[in-house]
C-alpha cells in the first residue's frame, strides 16, 4: 500500500504525522514518491482558527482531485471539532486528535468509520515513534498534550483535552534512541508544554524533563517548542543553562502588547511580567533568539491598544514574530465579543506589525555578523548547505555538508533574512 499525507497547523501536527506516517511503515506499507498515485490519502488538520478549518477542507478537496479512488483519511483538530463536515468533503475514515496507533490499524484494514472520543475523558498520554519527518535533519519529541489555560481565542482545549505529560523517564529512552540513530538535535514539542507534568506524580516540571532528557542524550542539543511565559523562572533558566545543551532560542506566546487587551484574551500575565522575562531569557542565555506569536486586531482592540503594542514589541526587541489578524473561531469567547473589527483594519494591523518585526529580525541579524555560531547544516543547493544556528538564524555557508552534522561558522554577513558565513 502507498500512502500520502498532508499536514497543516502546529509542530505537534508535523510530529503526530510522521508518528503516523513511521507506523505504517513498520507494517510493511510506503510513502508514495512525489508524483505518484497513492492507495490512501490522509490529511492531518488545524483548528486553531477558522481560516485553518477553510485551509484544511481545501487540502481534502486537493488530495483527493489529486489521488482519485484512494482511502481518504481526515484526523486531527478539525475533523475532532467537525466530524461531520469531514465526512460531507468524502473522507472515508475519520478520526478525531488522538489514537494514532487505532487509526494506522484501521487504514492498513481500510475500514471505513467516523471515530471521535470526548478529548477531555482522555486521561493518558499516547507515546508514539519519535523521529523525523523524511529529508529532515532535526528529530521531534511530543512530551505533553492537551491545555486547560482556556484563552478565550482559542479552541484547542475542546480539541485536545486535558493536560498529558510523557514520563521523564519515556523521553529519556526515546532521545537517547534518536542519538544513537545519529540525530544532532531534537525538538521537544507539546500543545502547552509549560504545563508539562502537571498530571504526574509528583508534578514534575518541564525543567525536570529537560535535565532528564539532557543527561541521557548528552549529545543532542535541545530546542524547546513554543512557552507560555509563567514557566520561565530564575530556577527555570539556571537550570536549563548549566546543561549547555540547550539552544539559545525561545518561542513565547505573547498574543497581545497591551493589558486590558491580554486581561480581555484571559491570558495568565501582564506586559510588565513579560517583560521581565525576556530580560530574564537574555541575561541566562546571552546572545539568543526570541521570538514572539501576535495577534492583532482582537476584538475591542482599539487604535490606542494597537499602538501600544506596537510599542512594546519593540521594547522586547524580537529576533522574529508570527503575527495573524484575528480570525472569529466559533465557540469561542472571542467571538461574541462585542468591538468585533473589519477585515481591512485587521489587515492594516498586522502590516504595521510586521513592518516593526521586519526591522527588529534585521537589526538581530545584523548583530550576528563576526561571531561565531553553532549550525545545524540541513539542506543542500548549488553547491551551498544551509541549516540553523543554535539562536535559529538560517544560515548558508558554501560546500556540501552531511545532513545533520553540526559545525561552527564564523558570519561574514547579511544576506536579506540569512546569514553568510565560513566553517571553521
Amino acid at each position: 500500500m502507498k500512502f500520502a499525507v498532508h499536514t497543516l497547523g502546529c509542530k505537534v501536527n508535523q510530529y503526530e504525522t510522521q508518528a503516523l506516517a513511521a507506523l505504517l511503515v513498520q507494517r510493511g506499507h510506503a510513502e508514495a514518491a512525489e508524483g505518484e498515485r497513492a492507495d490512501v490519502v490522509i490529511v492531518n488538520t488545524c483548528a486553531v482558527t477558522a481560516e485553518s478549518g477553510r485551509k484544511s477542507r481545501q487540502a481534502v478537496r486537493r488530495m483527493r482531485q489529486d489521488h482519485p479512488g484512494a482511502l481518504t483519511v481526515v484526523c486531527g483538530c478539525f475533523s475532532q471539532l467537525s466530524p461531520e463536515d469531514v465526512k460531507a468533503l468524502g473522507a472515508d475514515i475519520v478520526y478525531g486528535s488522538g489514537d494514532k496507533r487505532a487509526l494506522a490499524e484501521d487504514i492498513e484494514r481500510r475500514l471505513k468509520k467516523t471515530v471521535v472520543d470526548d478529548p477531555f475523558q482522555r486521561l493518558v498520554f499516547e507515546e508514539l515513534p519519535a523521529g523525523a519527518a523524511e529529508g529532515r535533519a532535526r528529530a521531534m519529541l511530543k512530551i505533553q498534550d492537551g491545555c486547560v489555560n482556556f484563552c478565550t481565542y482559542c479552541v484547542i482545549p475542546y480539541a485536545r483535552g486535558r493536560v498529558r505529560s510523557l514520563p521523564a523517564a519515556d523521553a529519556a529512552r526515546m532521545a537517547a534512541g534518536l542519538q544513537a540513530e545519529g540525530y544532532t538535535e531534537l525538538v521537544l514539542t507539546g500543545i502547552e508544554i509549560a504545563s508539562y507534568g502537571k498530571d504526574l506524580p509528583g508534578k514534575p516540571g518541564l525543567a525536570d524533563l529537560v535535565c532528564a532528557v539532557s543527561a541521557a542524550a548528552p549529545e543532542l542539543r535541545l530546542r524547546l517548542g513554543s512557552l507560555e511565559p509563567t514557566v520561565i523562572t530564575e530556577e527555570f533558566c539556571q537550570r536549563l543553562a548549566s546543561l549547555g545543551t540547550v539552544c539559545r532560542h525561545f518561542h513565547l506566546s505573547l498574543q497581545s502588547g497591551e493589558d486590558e487587551t491580554l486581561a480581555a484574551m484571559n491570558r495568565k500575565y501582564d506586559t510588565a511580567a513579560f517583560l521581565e522575562k525576556t530580560e530574564l531569557l537574555r541575561r541566562c542565555f546571552p546572545g539568543c533568539g526570541l521570538t514572539a506569536d501576535l495577534i492583532v486586531g482582537f476584538p475591542g482592540e482599539t487604535e490606542a491598544r494597537h499602538r501600544a503594542t506596537l510599542d512594546f514589541i519593540e521594547r522586547c526587541a524580537f529576533s522574529a514574530m508570527h503575527i495573524f489578524p484575528y480570525s472569529s473561531r466559533p465557540g469561542t469567547k472571542a467571538a461574541s465579543m462585542p468591538g468585533q473589527l473589519t477585515r481591512a483594519v485587521k489587515a492594516r494591523r498586522a502590516a504595521e506589525a510586521q513592518a516593526v518585526a521586519d526591522r527588529m529580525e534585521d537589526a538581530f541579524l545584523k548583530q550576528q555578523v563576526g561571531q561565531t555560531l553553532p549550525v545545524v547544516l540541513e539542506t543542500v543547493r548549488g553547491g551551498k548547505t544551509r541549516g540553523h544556528s543554535d539562536n535559529y538564524c538560517e544560515v548558508e555557508v558554501e560546500g556540501v555538508f552531511p545532513r545533520g552534522i553540526v559545525k561552527n561558522v564564523q558570519i561574514l554577513t547579511k544576506s536579506d533574512k540569512m546569514l553568510v558565513g565560513v566553517v571553521i
